[in-house]
């Protein structure tokens, strides 16, 4: 929050997934209950995130390092960022992924790389930046096979102020019905308090 709003935009991915994780632990908790669909036998796997471990090797959270670069292939790269990202939607993949490589070569022609050549950009970009793309091996139970899943820190973080705003707004109602309270004063309560009321609400006859 204490950053000028038009430099998040070209921080590199990771800083921004990591800034977005201690967002939602602060908020949710340190612990991400979680849930992927086998895609060889479709059986739904649930498992728990810990933030801390997705965390592990993260830039610290108010360091200012300076955008990670590499050398492969005979490119001069450097991690890409949100604008970047932005720059490439609603392209094909094809054309993203090859204009998403110019707008991050430094030095060198990333054009003229063949298919081996944009294979050990693509693991030296993930070296890089690791945090940039949350992924993990799942084993289903159920048919024994392996699988991976992805995590989209800030799709879940923005279910989950969805759905604390709407539950948020339901206690305004329930306690403004049954005490004709405000907004302003039922939202000043602590939580703890707020529940101890619903739940004289509930039990009244």
């Amino acid at each position: 929050p204490d950053r000028p709003v038009d430099t998040v935009v070209d921080l590199p991915l990771g800083v921004v997934g990591a800034s977005l994780l201690r967002l939602r632990a602060a908020n949710f908790g340190p612990h991400i209950a979680a849930h992927a669909d086998c895609r060889h036998c479709g059986e739904r796997l649930a498992f728990t995130l810990d933030v801390a471990e997705l965390l592990h090797g993260a830039p610290p959270e108010d360091g200012v390092a300076p955008v990670p670069t590499t050398d492969v292939a005979g490119l001069h790269i450097r991690a890409p960022s949100l604008r970047d990202l932005a720059s490439v939607a609603g392209m094909a993949p094809d054309a993203a992924a090859q204009a998403l490589l110019a707008r991050c070569t430094l030095a060198g022609q990333g054009a003229a790389l063949d298919a081996a050549g944009r294979a050990q950009v693509e693991d030296a970009l993930e070296a890089l930046d690791p945090q940039a793309d949350l992924a993990f091996t799942l084993d289903c139970p159920d048919c024994g096979q392996e699988g991976t899943a992805q995590l989209d820190t800030a799709a879940l973080l923005w279910d989950e102020i969805t759905a604390r705003a709407g539950a948020l707004m339901n206690e305004v109602h329930r306690l403004a019905r049954a005490y004709g309270w405000s907004e302003a004063q039922i939202l000043a309560l602590p939580a703890v308090r707020r529940a101890h009321y619903l739940a004289l609400v509930e039990s009244a006859p």
